[in-house]
């Protein structure tokens, strides 16, 4: 089976003061086991490295460095799978947004879902109820 991480979970591994940071680093050593192929879309991992590194939303933000270093830690794992956008991916991701308005902060996770879709990968393990907007994604919140 292949799942996916959205940017939220990568996000509470790295911050030690997240009260969910201890469930989403156990998850990430779960992950990092094998067992499952876990995809990890470049979109997210680029969301990563902006946000884990941004003074304005942590206290003590990583160092670009830091990030990266996690970054290719995940993607160094040998069950471990980088998506991007295949030929066609407009074309899915018009599908995945057809019965939806999407804007603004919708657009990111429309865009995720879409790789995902054209992918095949139908498990993301995510905080982030907006993806319940794409019924065609089985959705883990692995801090539940």
């Amino acid at each position: 089976m292949s799942v996916s991480l959205d940017v939220n979970v990568l996000l509470y591994a790295s911050d030690s003061r997240s009260p969910v940071h201890e469930r989403a680093a156990a998850l990430l050593r779960a992950l990092a086991t094998g067992g499952d192929i876990v995809c990890l879309a470049w979109p997210t991992l680029m969301s990563y490295l902006r946000i884990a590194t941004h003074p304005g939303i942590f206290a003590a933000p990583l160092t670009p460095r830091e990030a990266e270093a996690n970054v290719e830690a995940l993607a160094a794992l040998p069950h471990v799978r980088l998506l991007s956008e295949e030929p066609g991916f407009f074309d899915v991701y018009r599908e995945v947004t057809s019965s939806l308005p999407v804007r603004g902060n919708l657009v990111p996770d429309a865009h995720l879902a879409a790789l995902l879709r054209q992918h095949g990968v139908k498990t993301l393990y995510t905080r982030d109820a907006d993806f319940r907007k794409f019924p065609f994604l089985d959705l883990r919140d692995p801090f539940a």
